[in-house]
């Protein structure tokens, strides 16, 4: 038996579960994971990370077998830009403390493969928790969110030793949108309630009858609350349906627009007509153009998102953004330092905008978030062509 707070013996059936509370940015608990399995020699070890997270802390040259126009084309440019930003500012968490990011993890891994036991992963895909997020989010909670992760990357070094006590107990992703799961709930449940779950039913159905589970401590108390429930993993795992109204307005406010248009030339006239026409195509492209340009795109990148956006708003099917993003790849091309270079080159600010492939989803993101804006802005100036 150990004699720690953080270590909590579980069994489920025939199993002996040894469930392992971390600090995410500690030290001493990346030497208890391996002192716990080194002495307890499981069968399996599972730990908290999902296939994607286990690929990028093992495989350095990840980065570089990255197709950036399946990215934009998949329409995962703010999914890879978020998970950019948090590895960014989990990094500069781990030089500021003097510890590896995610070293407990892999200090769990080393052990692992000392003692001949199989690694389990028992955490969620990181793109299914971002995505099941982004569905609850309305276009102001997402800019807040953009804008959140950005200026957290920067403020890293104005952290106080109280806010790292705090942080230990959290990993990244909930310590950066602490602040917005607490405006909105929703997100809170699917941030940490979720996990809970997905990582209680992940060690409880490992493999072998003597496991080692490592997560964070913040989970501890909620996959010991779940532990003997029934958890319907199919559940976990979709994508919630787009709301109705979602729906509707993806195609209904093209629709409304062209109607609106339609009817200021038979109602108002062709002069009307043609102001309308002139009021969409101007908030559209130079909102969207104003978004490349604050990415640093390429001047032919803005023209093209300022020519794409009063066409694209209207096609619920295709983005200016993604246009812009294309004709960025194709002009600036990135070259091998910019993948070499991606790990260093996220642990600032100024580095996101240097680098061309954090660049390409900047551009991306941001001409999206212009031309969105630009067709609240247009329906305004077009109805004031009735007066």
């Amino acid at each position: 038996m150990w004699n720690n707070k953080n270590i909590h013996q579980l069994s489920f059936k025939d199993k002996e579960i040894i469930l392992v509370g971390t600090a995410h940015v500690s030290r001493q608990s990346a030497e208890l994971v391996t002192r716990v399995i080194e002495a307890e020699k499981p069968e399996t070890v599972c730990i908290e990370l999902c296939e994607s997270r286990y690929q990028s802390m093992t495989q350095k040259d990840r980065w570089q077998n990255m197709d950036l126009l399946k990215v934009i084309k998949e329409r995962k440019a703010f999914l890879l830009l978020s998970n950019l930003m948090l590895a960014s500012f989990q990094k500069r968490i781990g030089q500021k403390l003097g510890i590896r990011p995610g070293e407990e993890m892999m200090k769990a891994i080393e052990a692992a493969e000392k003692v001949g036991a199989r690694i389990h992963l028992a955490d969620r895909d990181i793109r299914t928790t971002l995505s099941r997020m982004w569905r609850l989010m309305g276009l102001w909670t997402k800019i807040k969110l953009l804008g959140h992760l950005v200026i957290s990357v920067g403020e890293v070094d104005k952290i106080k030793e109280e806010d790292v006590e705090k942080m230990k107990n959290m990993d990244v992703l909930e310590t950066l949108l602490s602040e917005i799961g607490e405006a909105l709930p929703e997100l809170r449940r699917i941030l940490i309630d979720e996990r809970d779950q997905y990582l209680a039913y992940k060690t409880r159905t490992a493999p072998g009858r003597k496991i080692v589970s490592v997560v964070g401590a913040g989970h501890v108390p909620g996959m010991k609350r779940y532990w003997e429930k029934q958890i319907d993993m199919d559940v976990l795992d979709e994508m919630p349906p787009k709301p109705k109204l979602t729906a509707f307005l993806k195609w209904g406010i093209p629709a409304g627009i062209l109607g609106l248009i339609m009817w200021g030339f038979f109602a108002a006239g062709t002069v009307a007509g043609t102001h309308m026409i002139k009021s969409w195509v101007i908030a559209n492209g130079v909102l969207a153009g104003l978004g490349a340009g604050m990415a640093l795109a390429h001047p032919l990148t803005v023209l093209s998102a300022i020519a794409a956006a009063p066409l694209t708003s209207l096609n619920p099917m295709i983005a200016a953004g993604w246009v812009a993003g294309l004709v960025e790849v194709v002009l600036g091309k990135p070259k091998v330092r910019d993948f070499e270079g991606l790990t260093e080159d996220i642990l600032s600010v100024k580095g996101f905008w240097k680098n061309k492939i954090t660049r390409v989803l900047l551009v991306v993101v941001f001409t999206n978030m212009g031309s969105a804006l630009g067709t609240f802005v247009a329906i305004p100036l077009m109805v004031k062509a009735f007066a």
